[in-house]
């Protein structure tokens, strides 16, 4: 019994150790995998308004200031869109994920759909809001 407790008792500091004193990159790896508001990649990445396309310095412009923007909070039942979105799909590993961005004066909605899951959350960021405004009035 006395022994059991104490081969227990090694093995749990050992991973303890272990999982305190991990790499700097690993532990990002990690927890990049449930970020809810992650950075995109401007190559993985397509962004559309209305359907069509949008290349080029806007797009890299628009992805910037995406992965850029505040996290504020996250929404429990998506809301309602109002306005044509800015659409960005991409891929990570073997996921592809589809962000549909709305924009209001004060803040961004943003409906994040992956597999058959749709969670919803607000950003703050003045470039990205102005810009939204603008990109949907050029292409709608």
């Amino acid at each position: 019994m006395t022994t059991w407790f104490i081969v227990t008792l090694i093995i749990f500091g050992a991973l303890k150790v272990l999982v305190s004193s991990m790499p700097t990159s690993v532990v990002e790896s990690i927890i990049s995998r449930f970020e809810l508001h992650q950075k995109l990649d401007e190559e993985n990445t397509t962004v559309t308004v209305d359907g069509e396309s949008i290349e080029g310095e806007m797009k890299l412009q628009v992805i910037h200031e995406f992965n850029e923007a505040l996290f504020l909070d996250k929404h429990y039942f998506p809301p309602q869109g109002n306005g044509t979105p800015i659409v960005m799909e991409t891929k990570k590993g073997k996921r592809e994920i589809r962000f549909s961005i709305y924009s209001y004066e004060e803040h961004v909605d943003v409906v994040k759909q992956y597999k058959k899951k749709v969670v919803a959350y607000r950003l703050r960021s003045k470039s990205l809001q102005s810009r939204s405004v603008a990109v949907t009035e050029d292409y709608a």
